[in-house]
Order: C-alpha cells, then structure tokens, then sequence
C-alpha cells in the first residue's frame, strides 16, 4: 500500500529555487535514506511531507488519515516532568483515559447495589475505547524504547525531564517518536546522541516493528543495516534507488558512467553533423545540410550528470616523524565530581596506531581524553606524552575556534607570511570560497564549523591527532573525505566516534569502556565487533 507519493516537486523562493523534479513514492513497510550535502534541502523534504512547506510546483499525495511521527527539535516536552511521561507524549489521551476508568472503578465500588445503568454504560465504553487505543499495549512499549536507548523505565518515571543532558534530551525525543502510534516515522539524524550499543538496539527495533521509515542520516553503517531505498538529493533535485546504502554506491557510478557515455555520443554525433551543414550549407547538397541543420535544432540536448560542489580536499601533513612510543599511560584513574570514570588503565599507544575509545554515552570517554592531552588532572597515575610528539585535538563541541574572527583572520594567525592568495586557496580546499572567507567563524553552521577546525588542524601539521566525534557535522562526502586523508596521513590518532563505517576503514586498535575499565583490544575495529559479536554484549 502507498504511504506517500511526491511526484515533479519543485520549491521556489521568489528567483531562489530550492528543488526541482523531486519525485518517489513511499510504500508500507520502505525504509527510505535520504542523503546529500550539508544544504541540499534533505530537511526541508521531511517539511514538504508534514505539509510544512507546500510545492511551488508538483503535488505531495499522502494516504488518508496518515499518521506521521517527528522529532520535536526543540525537545521542551511540554507538559511532562518525567522522563516516563516525556517518552509516552504521544499517548496522553489514553493516559487521561486510563486515569478516568481507574476513578470510575473506585466510583462503582463505593456505589455498591446504587450503581445506574448509565454509570455502568459509560465505564463500559471508556474500556471498549480503551482497549482501542492501544491502553492495554502502551505501558510495554514505552519501557521497551526507554530501556533500549538507555535509561532504565522505572526510574524513568520519577526522573525529572529538567535532570537531562543535552544527549539525553535527543534520546528521549527520539524515544518520543518510537513510541507514537503512526504509519510513517520521520527521522532526523537518529543516532547523532547514540552510542554503538542503542544504535544496534535501534535498528532490531526499526526491523522487528516493521516501520516505515524515511530517515536522514551520514551514518552509512545505519543506512545500510535498515535502508530498502535510498533518497539522493544533489543540485537541486533528487534520484531514487533500491537498496542500502552500499548498494546505492556503484548505482550511482554506473548510472553517471552511463550518463557521460551518453553525453559524448550525442557530443560527437552534433559535431558531426555540424561540420556536414558547414561543408554543404552552400553547396549542391544544401538541401540535405538545411534539412540536418532544422533536426539538430529540435534535438533535445542531454545536460551533464547532476553534481554538488566537490568535497573538501584535506591533506594532513606532519612536520616531524615523531617517536616510536607516542602516549604511554601507566595505573591512571580518571575521576568527575561524585564519580570514578576509569580506575587503573595501562596502555600504550604506538607510532601509526590509530587507536579508537569507544563506549557507553556518559562513559567519560571526552574527560579521559581530556586527562591524556594534560586539560584535566587525573586522580592517579601518570600519562606521558613523547618528547617529540606534537598533539593537535579537534574537539566535539568545537570550543576552541576563535568565534569572533574571520575564517581568512583564523587562518592567518596561523601562517602570518602568507598572501591573501595563499590564504583563500587553504579555505578554498575546505568548501570556502570568495568572499565567503571574511564570514565570522561564529556565524556559520555546524558543518562549516567542522570543515574549519579541520582547515586549522592540518596547519598544526601534529603528529598525533585527538579526534572527538569529527565526523559529527559533516555530510558523508566529507566523511569519505577525511577518511582517504586518514589513510594517507604518517602519524599517529586517538578517536572517539560512533560511526561504524568511519571506524572499521581507519581504526586499528581499540580501547573499550567495560564499566570502570577500559579493554586494549590488539586488533581493528572489525575485529572488535566480531569477537564481541561472539562473546555478547555484556561481557
């Protein structure tokens, strides 16, 4: 059964057009991924289905009575205290309803042999009403969803919503979604707030529940574990294609390669014809030339296969080769306020590893690599870092850019002697161009945040690089981008992340979280997944 139906979509804003020929049809039980640049308009699609934003052109057909689920991005959760009541939102009703049957029945008790008729009929059909509702469902699936992003469902429910972190605050709108009884879920980057372990436990639940969902994400792992299809925004229009995220690679080369084969065809057969009209056009075959000259102005031109803006070209050089021993970290504790993060962790970290910490959110992974880079004073034991190792972190929250300046100040302050050329060519390989380059760092977006933290990064050219969820902002073009980088780069990283596609191309050893001890796992993080695939995820 058809869901939703966007046929010949275009958006326009005055002389601004934002889409065109936007068509797909989603059917019950699709899981669609919707991928493109930072920008494309990914969002603004999910706005087209909500009936958000109408088409300027084209029409948006949605299944009488559809039922869809968005998340809430401002996450107030009006009305709830609890995080029990914030993650069952969408019943309300039934909640209401559910405390009004419970009255009723005290009602009849006290009533005894009195009770009417009329009271009888009432507390009848609120039941019926009930039990139509999903009341005798709802309770189980509001502790399943909290239980599996993380938080635990009896202490859920008197957990104060105003107790949440930020991170926690995501998972619980996202939990809000799950939750809601709808025909088609709306998600937004879903596992942005989740560690390895809830973002598994959520892609069993999307397959088990058999939802139809359309999703935007850069999480390839993700895509690839539920997607059937696959939504490609790119210059102001879209494809569709059949398959996850891996199978929607090569489709698209073949469909460019394809594309292109056409294209020099009808090139060569123009220039063909042409040079016939110019030789003939005045000659005795000047009949046949006027006659090729009026089907080659008929003769619908192929355009080039669509394409965005190039990803970022990204080189990470070092300045000097650096020692075989980079991080040595010997019976180090690392403690919060009220709290030990990590007790007695031994390790060393080598030339060339690239060394992934992984765990549960609100593990500590940041405070301990905040221990390991010298920010933070560990409660025992000693990190040291080699004599002629040069450290570099790209932070998570992107704390350290200098917001009140200008993206060619920033970079200038790094390289003094360089020319106003220099300068604009360095941004110009991280997507910057023109005047763009005088923009305020503190006025762009968090993708243009993170493609500049990375611009100053490789001016550091360190030897080791902290990365901490770099591929948080970035679409998956820049993704792939830093990865082909990573690839080539002679030095050494320490990584926190959640992308399993970014950690099975560029991580070779891990170090894992097991509650206050962290695991050295002498191996890929392929490997890591296997064997804990095989031991389970507890153990």
């Amino acid at each position: 059964m058809t869901l939703l139906s966007l046929s010949n979509i275009g958006v326009s804003f005055g002389a601004t057009e934002l889409f065109k020929n936007v068509t797909f049809t989603v059917a019950e039980g699709e899981r669609w991924g919707i991928i493109g640049r930072n920008g494309a308009g990914k969002t603004s699609i999910f706005k087209l289905i909500t009936g958000e934003l109408a088409p300027t052109v084209g029409s948006v057909a949605r299944k009488p009575g559809l039922r869809h689920a968005l998340l809430d991005q401002h996450r107030a959760f009006e009305g709830a205290t609890t995080v029990w009541e914030a993650g069952a939102a969408a019943w309300r009703e039934v909640i209401a309803l559910e405390k009004r049957i419970a009255e009723q029945a005290i009602e009849l008790g006290e009533l005894g042999e009195r009770v009417t008729d009329a009271v009888l009929e009432r507390f009848g059909h609120d039941q019926e009403r009930f039990a139509d509702l999903g009341g005798y469902i709802y309770h189980a699936r509001v502790d399943a969803v909290l239980q599996g992003l993380g938080f635990d469902a009896e202490e859920s429910k008197i957990r104060l919503v105003s107790s949440l972190s930020g991170g926690e605050r995501g998972r619980v709108g996202l939990a809000a979604q799950l939750i809601a009884p709808a025909d088609l879920l709306l998600l937004d980057e879903p596992t942005n707030h989740l560690d390895l372990d809830t973002t598994t436990w959520l892609q069993e639940w999307l397959h088990e529940a058999n939802e139809t969902v359309i999703v935007v994400s850069h999480d390839r792992a993700f895509m690839d574990a539920i997607c059937t299809h696959i939504l490609h925004v790119e210059a102001r229009t879209s494809e569709s294609y059949k398959g996850n995220y891996s199978q929607f690679v090569p489709q698209r080369a073949e469909r460019r390669l394809s594309r292109e084969r056409e294209l020099e065809k009808q090139r060569a057969y123009v220039k063909k014809e042409e040079e016939y009209i110019r030789r003939n056009i005045a000659g005795v075959n000047s009949f046949q030339a006027k006659g090729k000259r009026k089907r080659l102005e008929r003769l619908p031109r192929l355009a080039p296969p669509p394409g965005d803006p190039a990803a970022m070209a990204l080189k990470l050089e070092v300045a000097e080769r650096g020692g075989d021993q980079v991080i040595s970290v010997k019976d180090l504790t690392v403690e919060v306020p009220g709290r030990v993060l990590v007790e007695d962790f031994t390790a060393v970290l080598r030339r060339n590893d690239f060394v992934a910490l992984i765990g549960p959110n609100g593990a500590g992974k940041t405070s301990v690599v905040s221990t390991i880079i010298g920010d933070h004073e560990p409660a025992s034991g000693e990190v040291q870092i080699g004599r002629s190792i040069t450290p570099a972190w790209f932070r998570q929250d992107l704390a350290d850019l200098p917001l009140r300046k200008s993206m060619f100040d920033a970079i200038q302050d790094q390289r003094p002697l360089w020319s106003r050329g220099a300068v604009q060519n360095c941004l110009g390989a991280f997507g910057f161009s023109g005047d763009e380059v005088f923009r305020e760092i503190g006025t762009l977006s968090g993708g243009e945040r993170a493609r500049m933290a990375l611009a100053l990064m490789t001016l550091s050219r360190a030897n080791l690089l902290i990365l901490d969820e770099p591929t948080n902002h970035l679409d998956v073009e820049n993704i792939e981008a830093l990865e082909d980088a990573l690839e080539e780069y002679d030095g050494s990283v320490l990584l926190v992340s959640h992308d399993r596609a970014f950690l099975r191309e560029v991580a070779t050893r891990v170090w894992w979280f097991d509650g206050t001890r962290v695991r050295d796992f002498d191996g890929p993080f392929v490997e890591w997944e296997a064997d804990r695939a095989r031991r389970g995820p507890k153990s």
